[in-house]
């Protein structure tokens, strides 16, 4: 894989977490530890189970990039609920001893800031499992969200760049470039895959839906048509009137 890549490329490794510490050690030997860039965790809510033991609530991916100039776009997220809103309103600047102070004018006054982009994402990134009724669900067993591969892909390619998925399974990485621009290459082992991955080439969906995209957050002023779209997730609403307070 090192080989195909270009100077500006990166990989994206996700596996059975049986397996994750030998392929850490894999990827540190092909790609070399300077280039890794990040333990990405991707989090989500799961269905409650009987099992002894912990809830897997997450799952790791291994970034690397095949050297120093790799391509990176800094994707942007909402301010969380809690951030103090002078944060985003007042302009910082440094002082000399280069410590990040308030920017004031000459009468004194804070300056305010110019529009905020956001937070740059972080390594942590909470995308729900797909919805078992989602639009775009096919019954895959290994199925990844859409949103998830979304954001791999913008983070690190550009419109016209080739994606390559070895492992395409249901063909998400495909369907995804498709929609994003981009070009792409899907290859497995299992002709039922291949077959599968095709038809949603040639017919992509995409469940639209807040939760997908910004998480339990969304829900919360949802009423009852919303709280249909919650149908097979486990939650307990916190309600002081009509609608949802709180999940």
């Amino acid at each position: 894989m090192r080989d195909v890549l270009k100077e500006s490329g990166s990989i994206f490794v996700h596996c059975d977490k049986s397996g994750e510490h030998i392929v850490r050690a894999i990827l540190d030997q092909v790609f070399g530890t300077k280039n890794f860039q990040a333990e990405i965790i991707w989090s989500y809510k799961r269905w409650s189970n009987s099992k002894k033991g912990l809830l897997p609530a997450h799952q790791n991916i291994y970034f690397y990039s095949k050297s120093k100039n790799f391509k990176f776009n800094t994707i942007y997220t909402s301010y969380s609920e809690t951030t103090n809103i002078d944060q985003i309103l007042q302009r910082r600047t440094r002082d000399k001893h280069n410590k990040s102070i308030y920017d004031i004018d000459n009468s004194g006054n804070f300056k305010h800031s110019d529009k905020k982009k956001g937070v740059p994402l972080s390594d942590v990134w909470e995308i729900p499992y797909l919805n078992p009724k989602a639009k775009e669900r096919v019954g895959y067993p290994t199925q990844k969200p859409l949103l998830l591969l979304d954001r791999i892909i913008e983070l690190t390619t550009e419109k016209g760049d080739l994606v390559l998925d070895p492992f395409c399974g249901s063909g998400t990485t495909c369907v995804a470039s498709k929609l994003l621009g981009r070009n792409y290459i899907g290859i497995d082992e299992s002709p039922e895959a291949i077959e599968l991955s095709l038809s949603r080439i040639n017919n992509p969906i995409k469940t639209n839906s807040n939760l997908l995209k910004n998480g339990r957050e969304s829900y919360v002023n949802a009423d009852k048509e919303a709280l249909g779209l919650l149908n097979g997730i486990d939650f307990n609403p916190v309600q002081r009137n009509k609608g949802i307070d709180a999940i």
